[in-house]
């Protein structure tokens, strides 16, 4: 891991939401765990499955970092405002909150399992304004901080490959709290923005895309290339960083180009 060494983030500390580790493979909130280590943070691992949450507590200590895990799930309010407490009652302080856990969730609004859409709206959003609500006060105390969400390209154009209802609105409204929360907490001292993933290849999607499907994903980017979690990372780390101190309610796509792409666009690729 030493090529993901340095010092963008000395002295921070950060709360990484859904940062539990895959068996096969980093996903989006291990690798901005990990990264944002290895820049010296000191950084608090949440996720609802312990096993996992060490494993990537485990990946940072062995790289020399710094980091705890906590377990909990953040669709209990109650669980978030324990999350802002036990980073104060370690480390002293917040700097910066990563509200990158999620869910996916199938269904047009006709045939969606409400119980299901409810899970997803509850993890995907829900869990973002009360950790926020937490966190903010924190950073306040301390002089200002950096909020980052973790939304998605759907949240702006259809995905195409079947009806999500559940997932996209999820997206969607991460987009809208990204800018209120922007707009609301700006004179705190305050950053918010959002990440909007493209075709990114994680142990998440794995087993629901088999080749075929990863050749189409490429293909549907300008770049023609899959991304990895580190490519969310290495943006999540600009975001989150004092050389962003001036970027507040922005969207960044982080997506091959895909959302510049038409339809049309694909059709010689398909064909060829």
């Amino acid at each position: 891991m030493e090529h993901l060494n340095g010092n963008r983030l000395i002295g921070k500390t950060v709360i990484v939401t859904g940062s539990g580790s895959g068996k096969t493979g980093y996903g989006i909130g291990q690798a901005i765990a990990v990264l944002f280590a290895c820049q010296g943070a000191k950084v608090l691992v949440v996720d609802v499955n312990e096993e996992r949450g060490e494993r990537t507590v485990d990946a940072i200590l062995g790289n020399d970092g710094i980091a705890s895990f906590y377990l909990a799930d953040i669709t209990n309010s109650n669980e978030c405002k324990n999350v802002i407490k036990s980073v104060i009652t370690n480390y002293g302080s917040l700097d910066v909150l990563i509200n990158n856990v999620g869910v996916g969730g199938l269904g047009s609004v006709i045939d969606l399992d409400e119980n299901q859409y409810k899970n997803v709206i509850d993890t995907n959003l829900n869990s973002m304004v009360s950790m926020s609500k937490f966190a903010i006060p924190a950073m306040v105390e301390n002089g200002g901080g950096s909020i980052l969400n973790m939304s998605s390209f759907v949240a702006i154009r259809s995905g195409g490959f079947g009806p999500a209802i559940p997932y996209a609105l999820s997206k969607a409204g991460i987009i809208a709290l990204t800018q209120q929360m922007c707009h609301d907490h700006g004179s705190d001292g305050i950053r918010v923005n959002c990440i909007a993933p493209g075709h990114i290849y994680t142990p998440m999607v794995e087993n629901r895309v088999d080749e075929n499907l990863r050749d189409l994903r490429r293909k549907a980017a300008p770049l023609q290339t899959e991304g990895t979690a580190w490519d969310i990372a290495w943006a999540a780390l600009f975001l989150s960083s004092d050389e962003a101190r001036w970027i507040s309610g922005v969207t960044l796509p982080v997506d091959a180009g895909l959302l510049t792409a038409s339809p049309l666009s694909m059709l010689d690729k398909l064909t060829n």
